[in-house]
């Protein structure tokens, strides 16, 4: 589905492809044995290695491979059974070695596919051009002393993964859909915790324009956005400030640019380096990267149920809408408390329930399904009192709302509130030729063909009876005695 800008010249198409940085999952850091946990007060977390001493050897952490090659099965994509660790060599302030350890031309990923689905159902298949890995560099501090920038090197050599897409994404919709199918990928197979506000997956966007059936034009780089609504925005700002360079009949600069959210505009921030700049050479200290076939096959048995797969299982399984499935599997915690309330009960009335009243309820206190109140457990008794006549819908409603607040069971809830439901025919009969007698000219009229106040009828003897008669019965009698 393509994003177009109007502008003065014609239609514009916009090109999008995105370099995805996630923190790997891992006890320590790529090349050393230093913790890679997030915080901790500055440089607290730095070995010798990280930190650039002379002679220091870095030794690699075999846990940080095995991730990425799992995220690399994950995303469906080849495994390179020999890669290379190369160096990038740079100068910044937060790289005491002066390079970073990275993979060039030698990935241990290659290409793969993502499957991202769009608000109006359009299915749509993102490439994967790489994954590789690379270590980070440290942080510089600007805002501790009004003249001097501090260091911290806590950040320094913990593993990372660039997950480069191909230039298929055509409109911020995507981009977005993009990288909260990647963010959910990642999580389900534990390999990066996608929180971008921690920093720990961040996103480079290159972004260009082209007219429709135009080969690519200059892209350019907007670097380090940490939120999936900035990487939207960004999109939008920068193909518009493209559209305009283009047609005043300037040329677009390749170049590395800033996205400011406040102002509402990227800002150049550098001109674009091209690979040789980097003077990119095999890291002399490291050996090839050479992986067993057998490894790979044995983490991929080892991979759990994937999103898709989990919501192709969930429509097959539990008979349900594919909207409501992808809403379950967005996240494993979300699908493990559905499949534990649907458990041998109606799947459809838990996944209504899970996906309306639960998450309404978790929304309005600011919780997360594994801090919800009300356990999946207490969600299924519920349920269970539902199907064996013990409350009705309307009565279950107030029976949550308790649940909510006190944290008891539904069944406990009914008892001490009295709220179980009455099925006594005799009683509901009563009811209904009380309500009818009282509504004689009403009878009349529904006699006469006015279908519509069967419904009348129906809330008048559950109005009588508090809710709690058995709405099944009482349609069953007034549907009898008219």
């Amino acid at each position: 589905m393509s994003y177009t800008i109007e502008g003065k010249t014609g239609t514009w198409e916009i090109v999008v492809g995105l370099e995805v940085h996630a923190q790997i999952i891992s006890h320590s850091k790529l090349f050393s044995g230093a913790s890679a946990s997030y915080g901790g007060e500055p440089n607290t977390h730095v070995s010798l290695v990280d930190a650039g001493f002379p002679g220091m050897l870095p030794v690699l952490n075999r846990e940080c491979v095995a991730q990425a090659v799992r995220t690399g099965l994950g995303l469906r994509a080849r495994i390179n059974l020999e890669s290379r660790f190369d160096r990038k060599n740079y100068f910044y302030a937060d790289l005491p070695t002066g390079y970073q350890i990275s993979q060039f031309t030698h990935p241990i990923v290659g290409e793969g596919t993502v499957e991202i689905e769009l608000a109006d159902g359009t299915v749509r298949h993102i490439g994967i051009t790489r994954l590789h890995i690379e270590q980070d560099a440290g942080k510089s501090m600007h805002d501790q002393d009004p003249a001097r920038s501090f260091i911290d090197l806590n950040r320094a050599g913990v593993a990372l993964m660039e997950i480069v897409s191909e230039p298929d994404i055509r409109n911020p919709e995507e981009a977005g859909a993009y990288l909260r199918k990647l963010r959910q990928i990642l999580r389900y197979l534990g390999t990066c915790d996608g929180n971008m506000e921690e920093g720990s997956m961040r996103a480079d966007v290159n972004v260009s324009v082209r007219k429709a059936g135009e080969p690519f034009r200059t892209r350019c780089e907007i670097k380090n956005v940490n939120s999936i609504r900035y990487v939207m925005h960004a999109i939008e700002v920068e193909a518009a400030r493209q559209v305009e360079v283009w047609e005043d009949g300037g040329e677009v600069d390749q170049e590395t640019r800033l996205f400011d959210p406040a102002r509402n505009e990227t800002r150049s921030l550098r001109s674009k380096e091209d690979a040789h700049d980097y003077r990119y050479f095999p890291d002399p200290d490291l050996l090839p990267l050479v992986v067993e076939q057998e490894w790979v096959d044995e983490l991929e048995r080892a991979l759990p149920e994937l999103p898709d797969d989990k919501r192709d299982r969930f429509i097959r399984q539990y008979g349900i809408p594919r909207y409501d499935a992808s809403v379950l599997v967005a996240e494993q915690a979300i699908a493990d408390y559905y499949e534990e309330v649907a458990k041998g009960r109606d799947a459809r009335l838990a996944a209504n329930w899970v996906t309306g009243d639960l998450f309404g309820a978790l929304n309005r206190t600011g919780r997360t399904i594994q801090d919800s109140p009300i356990s999946a457990q207490a969600l299924g008794g519920m349920l269970d009192l539902m199907a064996d006549k013990t409350i009705n819908g309307k009565i279950a409603k107030e029976v949550f709302e308790d649940m909510l607040e006190t944290g008891d069971s539904a069944a406990d809830i009914v008892e001490r509130k009295g709220l179980k439901q009455v099925t006594d025919t005799g009683a509901i009969d009563a009811a209904v030729a009380d309500v009818l007698a009282r509504n004689a000219d009403k009878v009349e009229e529904y006699r006469g063909g006015k279908d519509r106040l069967f419904g009348f009828f129906v809330g008048q003897v559950m109005k009588a009876m508090a809710g709690k008669a058995n709405p099944a019965i009482v349609n069953e009698a007034l549907k009898k005695v008219l």
